[in-house]
């Protein structure tokens, strides 16, 4: 997908076109992957994370970390604007279906957000200051060594807007603490 982006001093900014999202509907298995994906192929565990921050404008609005192995197996950790008003850190799972969950509620418009792997562990964590980090998730997938691994903007049910990621740091390392993120 052809998307605006830019790279400068204060991070990477991805335009989120309108109706766009990663999502494979539990109900009717509709599946929706086209969001813009800036990615990275990973071999092994990782450690993704980044500064993330947007306008919350419309429903499903978000900024992403990805974990991807095809379009029906993948890992979403999300500062997403909720059905319910709320600026939260939403993590979605996906195992042929996506299972979705709204997590912790953040006041403001900028939250740290870890995306990690230890084996076929995924874990998602968030961050109010980049430095103590608390679990938002942890689940099992199946996924195989190389997978693509980076950042989505998504507008699922909105006009689409600019989605900004400031020090973004990909590790190849292994978490010692999956559970504590560290």
């Amino acid at each position: 997908m052809d998307t605006e982006s830019t790279v400068d001093e204060n991070g990477i900014h991805i335009f989120a076109p309108e109706k766009t999202n990663y999502f494979v509907n539990p109900i009717n298995g509709s599946v929706e992957t086209h969001a813009p994906f800036f990615y990275q192929e990973v071999e092994g565990d990782f450690v993704l994370r980044s500064k993330v921050s947007h306008d919350f404008t419309d429903v499903y609005d978000a900024c992403i970390l990805l974990a991807l192995e095809n379009e029906r197996l993948w890992a979403k950790a999300c500062f997403e604007y909720t059905d319910i008003g709320t600026h939260s850190v939403v993590t979605v799972m996906t195992n042929q279906t996506s299972d979705d969950a709204n997590g912790v509620n953040i006041e403001g418009t900028q939250v740290w957000l870890q995306l990690a792997r230890k084996d076929n562990v995924f874990a998602v964590h968030y961050s109010l200051d980049g430095e103590n980090y608390m679990m938002a998730r942890i689940c099992s997938l199946p996924m195989q060594k190389k997978i693509q691994v980076g950042l989505v903007a998504q507008s699922p049910a909105g006009k689409g807007g600019m989605r900004h990621f400031a020090d973004v740091s990909l590790e190849l390392r292994t978490l010692n603490d999956i559970r504590g993120g560290k």
